[in-house]
């Protein structure tokens, strides 16, 4: 049994008991734990065993984190594969926190403070925009890149992307055209990146958080399961390449939230976003 398999299967088993409180921490640490696959991280035995005291109720979140913490500290001499680890486990931990609060308030600063609390002494420029352009090559895109925002023109531009959701009226529209428009709210703010590394999991976060306040019944397994899908998707979202053929679509994202807010059951393959994918089985696979 994979990795993936042993945890999801272990905390699946607290949602089953479905007991107040353990079934919904369970699927906040399923979440957390989850989104770490974005970045090809995976947990440590360590973090699962202290997830489950905080299910259980023999421990508070904050004693979970204070637990992680002072486990890498004193583990001094780590290899890159245990620092991988430890920002996984880290950031697991304060996922987890931040979807137990029940306060969100809709702005670019809580983005910002979002990331930073996430990230905070796992990179240097938590919760601090970029300061230099980037570009990431992606595997679904063939090694090419998304153009991502501009450094300089990045609190400008999340100005204006929440300006305009904020001034957009939900009244009146049906549940997917809200959803369709909720995916691209989302990848237009993943577009800026405005940080150096953890931009979509701190989108994630606030993505998760701004729709509670829709009254979304959220589904976390699809985060839980499908992370770096969801990624792809931004990817997809964000990506022209006119004389391939190839335009920029939500399409994906789409079906993603539909399995989060509207409990459909979309087949979610990474290889099905790959521009290099066909249906007659010559394309790329995950």
């Amino acid at each position: 049994m994979e990795k993936y398999d042993e945890w999801k299967s272990e905390l699946d088993e607290y949602i089953r008991q479905g007991e107040p409180g353990r079934s919904e921490k369970s699927a906040a640490w399923q979440t957390a734990i989850g989104l770490q696959d974005v970045d090809g991280l995976q947990i440590s035995p360590y973090l699962l065993e202290t997830a489950k005291e905080h299910i259980e109720g023999n421990i508070s979140i904050s004693v979970a984190q204070k637990r992680i913490q002072s486990y890498y500290r004193e583990r001094q001499n780590r290899n890159k594969a245990e620092a991988d680890t430890m920002e996984a486990d880290i950031v697991s931990a304060r996922i987890a926190e931040l979807l137990e609060e029940k306060t969100f308030q809709f702005s670019p600063a809580e983005w910002k403070n979002t990331h930073r609390r996430l990230f905070c002494d796992v990179f240097d420029h938590a919760g601090k925009f970029r300061n230099y352009n980037i570009i990431k090559n992606e595997w679904v895109l063939k090694g090419d890149t998304v153009l991502y925002a501009s450094y300089d023109s990045i609190a400008d531009t999340l100005d204006y992307d929440f300006n305009m959701e904020k001034n957009f009226s939900y009244q009146g529209i049906s549940i997917a055209e809200a959803v369709r428009h909720i995916a691209k709210f989302a990848s237009d703010i993943w577009q800026i990146h405005p940080f150096c590394e953890g931009n979509t999991r701190s989108t994630a976060v606030f993505i998760i958080k701004y729709l509670r306040t829709f009254g979304f019944d959220i589904n976390n397994n699809v985060f839980a399961e499908n992370s770096w899908y969801f990624r792809n998707a931004m990817v997809r979202a964000n990506y022209n390449d006119l004389r391939s053929g190839i335009h920029a679509t939500t399409e994906y994202l789409e079906l993603f939230f539909e399995n989060l807010l509207l409990g459909t059951q979309h087949e979610l393959k990474n290889r099905y976003l790959h521009i290099g994918y066909s249906e007659n089985g010559n394309g790329q696979t995950q």
